[in-house]
């Protein structure tokens, strides 16, 4: 599955802001309040942290299109690919997983519409682009773009955006930050 992250925490900036599972059951943003979130490409860091975690860390993962159409099945398809294809071997998120939707363009998610505004680019590679303009398949273009699958942000405790990671930057290499913040949670 390919997707972007985003680890969120408090939302209290982001009320109303919902998206739709899989299962086609309606989130409501606000009931991650006072706990860390972290939306990511479907990885097998993504099971370690959310198990390493499980009460102050909700992974969630929002499959997208926009990037070499690489995330071409469909909802439905979605978790046997996972479980069989990418990353195969039997894999099954142990977090929940939305529906595919546009990090980019005029259809742009909520979510990440708010967080693109919030961090423009990436702390640890704010000079990328993407490099080939064939991969360039939404518009308009912006400069807050995220610029390929396994971007991620964080938003600490007081719904504050914190950090936005490049697709380089290790998901694991993110706990750190993780564990800073939830220092900052109440629990």
């Amino acid at each position: 599955m390919r997707c972007v992250g985003i680890l969120l925490s408090h939302y209290i900036r982001m009320q109303g802001v919902k998206a739709t599972t899989l299962e086609g059951d309606s989130v409501d943003f606000n009931v991650f309040r006072g706990r860390v979130v972290l939306i990511e490409n479907v990885a097998s860091e993504l099971n370690q942290l959310q198990s390493k975690y499980p009460h102050r860390l909700v992974v969630l993962g929002f499959p997208c299109n926009q990037f070499g159409y690489q995330e071409n099945c469909t909802n439905g398809e979605i978790l046997n690919s996972l479980q069989h294809v990418r990353p195969g071997g039997g894999f099954k998120p142990i977090f929940t997983i939305f529906e595919k939707c546009d990090v980019n363009g005029t259809s742009t998610h909520p979510v990440f519409a708010y967080l693109k505004d919030k961090l423009p680019y990436p702390d640890d590679d704010p000079n990328s682009l993407i490099q080939d303009p064939k991969f360039l398949v939404w518009s308009p273009i912006s400069r807050t773009d995220i610029s390929w699958n396994f971007e991620k942000f964080l938003i600490g405790p007081e719904g504050e955006p914190f950090k936005r990671y490049s697709k380089k930057f290790p998901t694991i290499d993110i706990e750190p930050d993780i564990q800073r913040l939830l220092r900052l949670t109440k629990t």
